[in-house]
């Protein structure tokens, strides 16, 4: 079985795909990127400045954890796509606050270019509570 999650709390799909897909024992959370979900606009500052694009992502990413009935304690992968391995130390330090000691698995990749501009998207895949 497999449902749709969709919350305002995180940001609105910016193409044909759901926020996230629900199964029995596990959600699938789109790529998120910078955008602020009240405004529908990508957040200012950089890859590491408050509420800048890492922090944004993976708030995004936590609300829509959440609306699954899960949390990020139970994400079991992360895929981090960059627009520079420029950005890599600075997402890392945002990064690791979000998570706790036993982390993630983890891949992270440089791309050409991600919607909206966005410096960074991450997806995640997350055990349900």
């Amino acid at each position: 079985m497999r449902s749709v999650v969709s919350t305002p709390k995180g940001a609105h799909a910016v193409g044909p795909y759901s926020q996230a897909i629900k199964t029995s024992d596990l959600v699938f959370v789109s790529g998120q990127i910078a955008l602020d979900p009240e405004t529908g606009e990508i957040v200012a500052g950089g890859i590491e400045a408050h509420e800048a694009h890492t922090e944004r992502a993976l708030r995004n990413v936590e609300a829509i954890l959440e609306a699954a009935r899960s949390n990020l304690g139970l994400v079991v992968r992360c895929v981090v796509y960059l627009t520079t391995m420029e950005h890599f130390a600075a997402m890392n330090s945002v990064y690791e606050r979000f998570f706790g000691k036993d982390k993630p698995s983890r891949s992270t990749v440089a791309v050409s270019g991600l919607p909206r501009n966005s410096l960074i998207q991450i997806e995640t895949t997350a055990l349900i509570a």
